[in-house]
């Protein structure tokens, strides 16, 4: 009879064993996956950042005034230009 109870209890502590190496192991891939995911927010924070400061210099009116100028060659109205109409009578 104490035989049998050791082996049963020898069976249980190396179930538990493998349960605790489980478990452990289940642990450390699910912190290592965290750890990736806030790598990846830490990035994506990162890039959000940049295209805020991207969409900040983009708008800027100087930049858009000189894009026009230069790529559109675009100028400013003077009233030396400027060709007004008036409604003829009948």
């Amino acid at each position: 009879m104490s035989g049998r109870i050791n082996f049963v209890l020898t069976v249980f502590l190396v179930a538990c064993a493998l349960s605790l190496v489980n478990a452990q192991y289940q642990s450390r891939r699910l912190f290592i996956e965290l750890e990736r995911a806030q790598a990846a927010a830490r990035q994506l924070d990162i890039d959000w950042a940049q295209l805020q400061l991207d969409q900040s210099t983009l708008g800027k009116h100087a930049r858009i005034e000189d894009n026009a100028r230069r790529d559109l060659k675009m100028a400013a109205v003077t009233p030396a230009r400027t060709q007004y109409l008036t409604q003829g009578t009948k």
